[in-house]
């Protein structure tokens, strides 16, 4: 390799391998660009050095954990269990790596722990320390993710490990977003495989357990289950993992559901979108201000993931979470409304979530019903077809899908549970119009056919 060039790894491997691999040097000018040239044999100055040039023209890389990199016999220990990988979209920059996953794009010298708290860079190589481990895995509803255009009535598997780029005041899931690998597993004592003859665990066995991308599978066919969720915590910090799970739920043919804040780089998304079939993309405000006081991240990342994820054909629906005094501005909400209509057209399922007190904003009412159905209208009058409110109960048809060209419910919830289908294929039986989703598992999973190849009857992108 050329003095001053630096790997760039990717999860382009061989086929069936799903492993880093070399993909290309980088150039005299792209290492001018990130403030790189020079640098190559530094380790912690580098990584101050890095931060404070940033990458021209964009935002800076953040900066790591300093030193928290797991060593000893807690190091061992996960890579004896098969917990620690190398991870997948990361630039070595001499000892120095920078993880490409997120838009965060971290910067760390050696022993040191990306944002996400589940990546650590160990003598100039950047592992991933949440491959097969995951601290949560249940059968829900898919409705519960939220998606209701999506195989309605049926059970997913959904798997969590700790771990997410965002620090978000409000977040439901912070036990395990906010923790580390290590706090949330425990690569002492005997290993633990789930039986699914026997699923329930001890909280200690839960803490042991081993799910690799094969068990996973295996537990979903178990169950019955059309579909695997990456969901709870932030799935873009387990990415590893995720993928791979994927690809080989795609060869069995098993349905992968993302659900997601959608921060993550053009780059790991076009790689991960092959193997989704559906996605509910956690749209958290319409202010960049927003984003950075209670998420501590930015938008525009979120809607290049939205305009990607429709050009790349999966499905997907949007949720956003009505925050009093954070995101219940009428005039941001209707902004919201238009930027969706005008950029990803108005088929795409939008749910308004009620906020509940959680986390860091325990000193805030939970969202005011008049707030949520004042916003569904906001939806509604900018040209949204479908419109849901969750997490209340209360509200007149706050999860009934209507038909937009007749008006009449044809598919009636009450919130997890699908009572009333009034569907032929993906058609209205009133009067015949398709409804956008992905209604039954028969055809292959994939994303949706794009344009020049017609869809199955079960699978309707209409806009």
């Amino acid at each position: 390799m050329a003095e001053g060039q630096d790997e760039v790894l990717s999860s382009q491997g061989a086929p069936g391998t799903g492993g880093p691999v070399l993909a290309r040097p980088i150039t005299r000018r792209e290492a001018i660009k990130y403030g790189l040239l020079g640098l190559a044999g530094l380790s912690s100055l580098g990584t101050a050095v890095c931060y404070l040039a940033g990458c021209a023209g964009s935002e800076p890389a953040a900066t790591g954990i300093s030193g928290d990199a797991p060593t000893g016999e807690v190091w061992d220990l996960w890579q004896r269990r098969g917990w620690a990988r190398e991870a997948a979209h990361y630039r070595k920059l001499g000892r120095n790596v920078q993880c490409n996953v997120c838009p965060n794009t971290c910067i760390l010298a050696p022993e040191d722990r990306g944002r996400c708290r589940n990546k650590v860079n160990k003598d100039g190589t950047l592992y991933t320390l949440c491959y097969g481990n995951p601290c949560s895995v249940h059968v829900d509803p898919i409705e519960k993710k939220p998606l209701f255009h999506f195989l309605p009535g049926t059970g997913v598997l959904s798997i969590a490990t700790s771990g997410c780029g965002f620090r978000c005041l409000n977040c439901q899931n912070w036990e395990i977003s906010q923790r580390k690998p290590e706090e949330t597993k425990d690569p002492t004592g005997a290993p633990v495989k789930l039986d699914p003859a026997v699923p329930l665990l001890s909280r200690a066995d839960m803490a042991r357990l081993s799910m690799f991308p094969e068990d996973a599978v295996n537990v979903a066919e178990h169950f019955k289950c059309p579909s695997i969720a990456y969901t709870y915590s932030e799935p873009t910090a387990y990415y590893e993992y995720m993928i791979d799970t994927a690809r080989l739920a795609h060869r069995r043919g098993i349905r992968n559901v993302w659900v997601t804040c959608g921060y993550i780089t053009t780059e790991a998304l076009l790689d991960l979108c092959p193997h989704l079939d559906a996605a509910n993309v956690d749209l958290k405000s319409f202010s960049d201000d927003i984003y950075a006081k209670l998420n501590s991240g930015r938008l525009q990342p979120i809607l290049d993931t939205l305009k990607t994820l429709k050009e790349q054909g999966v499905w997907f629906e949007v949720t956003n979470l009505v925050v009093p005094t954070y995101t219940d501005k009428p005039d941001m909400i209707r902004r919201m409304c238009d930027w969706l209509v005008e950029n990803i057209g108005p088929d795409h399922p939008l749910h308004f979530s009620r906020f509940h007190p959680a986390h860091k904003l325990t000193h805030l009412p939970p969202t005011p019903v008049n707030v949520l159905t004042d916003a569904r209208t906001i939806a509604r009058e900018a040209g949204l077809h479908h419109v849901y409110i969750g997490n209340v109960r209360g509200i007149a048809d706050a999860e009934t899908t209507f038909c937009p060209h007749c008006g009449k419910a044809v598919i009636e919830r009450d919130i997890y549970l699908v009572r009333n289908v009034h569907l032929d294929g993906p058609r209205c039986r009133f009067c015949g119009t398709p409804i956008a989703g992905v209604w039954t598992a028969d055809a292959p999973p994939g994303p949706l056919s794009m344009a020049g190849r017609p869809d199955t009857p079960e699978r309707v992108l209409l806009s």
